[in-house]
């Protein structure tokens, strides 16, 4: 059975959720300091969602973090238009194993 990296992403990424509600259940808000859950124009705690988001999961216009999606988004795992990591997804994806997507006009 041949092992590939683009599986173990899904599956850590519904672990880094679980652990996100499991914190918000217990009534745990922070978490060295950032918040568990934060979202506003610029958000930084560890599911982060905003224009301008930092974070393990974050999501914006512009995101920085492990597992990033945006427009601008910079990390490990990078999905946006511009893409900026080591597994970045894009129109326009810039890393070691970058995955560019190319949109054609249908005719």
């Amino acid at each position: 059975m041949d092992f590939e990296w683009e599986d173990l992403t899904g599956i850590v990424v519904v672990g880094l959720l679980v652990g996100a509600l499991g914190l918000t259940l217990a009534g745990i808000e922070t978490v060295a300091g950032f918040d568990v859950l934060a979202a506003g124009e610029s958000a930084v705690g560890y599911l982060a969602a905003g224009n301008f988001s930092v974070g393990v999961l974050s999501t914006g216009i512009f995101s920085v973090g492990l597992f990033a999606a945006g427009i601008f988004s910079v990390g490990v795992f990078a999905i946006g238009i511009f893409s900026i990591g080591i597994f970045p997804f894009g129109i326009y994806a810039a890393g070691f194993y970058a995955v560019q997507r190319h949109i054609r006009a249908s005719q």
